[in-house]
């Protein structure tokens, strides 16, 4: 069973930045795709961005698309994500999530496992 701590959230200004991190037990980490998610108050948890195990593929929705950028260290056993130009609708739990096989998830459905999230404020 493999785990993922989160780490790096915290209370930003508007316009700030957060890199929050995920790190992972076990073995194979390159061979798992990790996703970020979040859940902001009184939403459903929603797609933010995506990594395949590579690291070579990486996908974002429009509304996080040229401020949030996703990377990952094998090495490390560990998937950033790095929060630019942060919005007070950017405000909530990130969760990070992994899939077993190297491809990319982008949906709830497709996740194995996930973090135990992190909280991120932004403050207008």
């Amino acid at each position: 069973q493999v785990q993922l701590v989160e780490s790096g959230g915290g209370l930003v200004q508007a316009g700030g930045s957060l890199r929050p991190s995920c790190a992972a037990s076990g073995r194979f980490f390159s061979y798992y795709g990790m996703g970020w998610f979040r859940q902001s108050p009184g939403k459903v948890r929603e797609f933010v961005a995506t990594i395949s195990g590579s690291g070579g593929v990486t996908s974002y929705p429009n509304s996080v698309k040229g401020r949030f950028t996703v990377s990952r260290d094998n090495a490390k056993n560990t998937v950033y994500l790095q929060m630019n130009s942060l919005k007070p609708e950017d405000t909530g739990v990130y969760y990070c999530a992994g899939k077993l096989g190297s491809r990319w998830p982008r949906t709830e459905s497709e996740i194995d496992f996930w973090g135990q999230g992190t909280q991120v404020t932004v403050s207008s």
